[in-house]
C-alpha cells in the first residue's frame, strides 16, 4: 500500500516534457503539479489521522486509496493542463490520509521492538515507490507513451487496493479517541519530534530538489550524472528507515534523533564548503541520506507513544510539519542562489537549521 500511494509523489516528474509538448505550459506550471499533490497531502495529515483514530484505519486507507486510483485513472485522460493539476490535487486527498492512516495502522497492529522495525519498514516502502517510479514511469512511457503511464500506476495501485480490501486484517481498535484533541495540537513534545521531521524528512526532499543543479553547477556534471549522485540520499533512507527503527531500543530515541541530525549539519556544512570538492559532496550526500532517514521510525512511535488513543492526529501533525519544510523552503532557497551566485549560504542555512533542531532534541522526553 505505501509502495503503491508514494509512486504519485513523483510519477509525474519523468514525464514532464511529454506533458508540456502536449499541452504547451511552462516549467514553472510542472513544478506547481508537485506543489499541488503535497499541499492537499499536507492538509490530510491531522484530519486523516484524526478520522483514522475515530473510524478505525482500515476503512480511511480503503477509501483513500480508491481515490488515489480515481485521481490516476482520470489524469491518464487529461485534456488541458488544468486537468492534470486538478487530478493531482485530488490524488494528494488520497495519499495524504493513506500515509497517516497507513502508519496508524502500523501503531495498532504491532507492540515494542516489532512495531519499531514495522514503523521503519513502512517508511522504507513510501521511499521506495516514490523512488522507483523515477525510474520506471519513463520506461512505460516509452512502451506505452505518457497516458499509459499513469494508467500504469492507476494499476499498481487498483491492485494494491483490491489486497488492501481482501487481505489486510483489521487492528484492534477502541472506537474512542482518548485524550483531548485540542491538547494534541499545542502539545510541546509533538512540535519539537515535527521540527525534526522538517530537519530530516523535509531537509532531504529539499536538498533533493536542488542536489543535481548543484551538482551540475559546482562539479560540471551532466544531468544523467547529476541525477543519479542526487539520488543517493533518498535511496539510503529504504534501508536507514528500518535500520533506525532496530537502533531505537538499543540507544534510546533522543541519542537517535541526536546523532541523526549532527549527521544533518555536517552533511550541509560538507555541501557549504564543496568548493569543487566532489569527495566532499558524496561524503555529505551520505551523511544526510543516513541522518534523515534514521530517525523516521522514532518520530511516529514516539508520536503513537505520547498519545496512543489519538496516534493517527499526532502522527498528522509531526508529518504535516515536515511537508510544511517542502512547501516553503525549496523556492527560498532558489531566490537565495539567485541573489548570491551560488549554494552556499542556502546550505549554510539549512544546517543552521538543522543545528537548532539538534539542541531542541535535548528537550525531547524519552518515556
Amino acid at each position: 500500500m505505501a509502495f503503491a500511494f508514494s509512486a504519485n509523489y513523483t510519477n509525474h516528474a519523468p514525464l514532464v516534457p511529454a506533458l508540456t509538448e502536449t499541452f504547451g505550459f511552462s516549467l514553472a506550471l510542472a513544478g506547481l503539479l508537485t506543489t499541488g499533490i503535497f499541499f492537499t497531502h499536507a492538509v490530510m495529515q491531522i484530519p486523516g489521522g484524526h478520522l483514522a483514530d475515530r473510524l478505525g484505519p482500515r476503512p480511511i486507507v480503503t477509501v483513500a486509496l480508491a481515490v488515489v486510483c480515481i485521481g490516476n485513472f482520470a489524469i491518464a485522460f487529461s485534456e488541458a493542463y488544468w486537468h492534470l493539476l486538478f487530478w493531482k490535487v485530488f490524488a494528494g486527498l488520497g495519499t495524504g490520509s493513506c500515509f497517516v492512516a497507513g502508519a496508524r495502522y502500523i501503531a495498532g497492529s504491532f507492540s515494542g521492538r516489532r512495531l519499531n522495525l514495522a514503523q521503519g519498514l513502512y517508511g522504507g516502502s513510501i521511499l521506495l515507490g516514490s523512488g522507483f517510479v523515477i525510474f520506471g514511469v519513463s520506461r512505460f512511457a516509452m512502451a506505452f507513451d505518457w497516458r499509459g503511464a499513469f494508467v500504469v500506476t492507476a494499476g499498481v495501485a487498483a491492485v494494491s487496493w483490491i489486497l488492501w480490501v481482501i487481505v489486510a486484517p483489521s487492528p484492534p481498535f477502541s472506537g474512542q479517541p482518548a485524550g483531548s484533541f485540542r491538547g494534541l495540537l499545542s502539545d510541546f513534545q509533538l512540535w519539537l519530534l515535527g521540527i525534526v521531521q522538517m530537519a530530516s524528512f523535509g531537509l532531504v526532499i529539499v536538498v533533493s530538489a536542488w542536489i543535481t543543479v548543484f551538482l551540475r553547477k559546482d562539479l560540471s556534471f551532466s544531468p544523467s550524472r547529476a541525477g543519479l549522485l542526487g539520488s543517493i540520499a533518498l535511496l539510503l533512507g529504504i534501508v536507514m528507515r528500518p535500520l533506525g527503527g532496530m537502533l531505537i531500543h538499543r540507544i534510546g530515541v533522543r541519542r537517535l534523533l541526536q546523532l541523526s541530525l549532527g549527521l544533518n549539519v555536517v552533511g550541509c556544512l560538507l555541501l557549504a564548503r564543496a568548493c569543487g570538492s566532489l569527495g566532499r559532496v558524496i561524503a555529505a550526500i551520505v551523511f544526510l541520506g543516513i541522518g534523515s532517514g534514521l530517525p523516521y521510525a522514532a518520530l511516529f512511535v514516539r508520536a503513537a507513544v505520547l498519545y496512543p488513543g489519538r496516534a493517527g492526529a499526532a502522527m498528522g501533525l509531526v508529518n504535516m510539519l515536515g511537508i510544511i519544510m517542502i512547501l516553503v523552503a525549496p523556492p527560498l532557497i532558489g531566490q537565495m542562489v539567485e541573489w548570491t551566485g551560488n549554494f552556499q549560504v542556502s546550505f549554510f542555512s539549512l544546517g543552521l537549521f538543522s543545528l537548532i533542531a539538534f539542541a531542541g532534541t535535548f528537550r525531547i522526553e524519552e518515556t
